[in-house]
């Protein structure tokens, strides 16, 4: 099943606000669709594509907080896999995180564009779950 997104989840895992999430959607930045009258749904593909749009570095020193224990939400954007290894980009905010790791885990993990994942980072290593 295709991972999608209500506007809250959509605002948070790219670092705006939901009004500007439903500007976007009402201008057709982003597009989403309704079921039977319920929430906007946003799929995590058209997610991942205005995410990877807005990948600005952040300015030098912008972050106050750097641990061993930092935890970066964000929206899969890329993954490349081979026979033995994949290469995952994620999308936290305005953050680009890269990760290698073994395709049998990035498999196991269901890891492919538009899905909502955690990259924790430790030193030179960085760890990704699905959130």
């Amino acid at each position: 099943m295709a991972a999608s997104y209500r506007i809250a989840e959509a605002a948070e895992l790219l670092g705006v606000s939901d009004d500007t999430v439903r500007r976007w959607v009402d201008g057709g930045r982003l597009p989403a669709s309704r079921e039977g009258g319920g929430p906007a749904h946003i799929r995590g593909a058209d997610l991942a594509r205005v995410a990877a749009q807005l990948r600005e570095a952040p300015e030098p020193g912008a972050t106050r907080h750097s641990s061993a224990r930092n935890r970066l939400t964000g929206i899969v954007t890329r993954v490349v896999r081979d026979r033995v290894m994949a290469q995952v980009e994620i999308q936290a905010g305005p953050f680009r995180v890269v990760s290698l790791m073994s395709r049998e885990a990035a498999d196991e993990l269901g890891l492919d564009v538009g899905v909502r994942a955690v990259a924790t980072v430790k030193a030179t290593q960085v760890s990704v779950d699905v959130s």
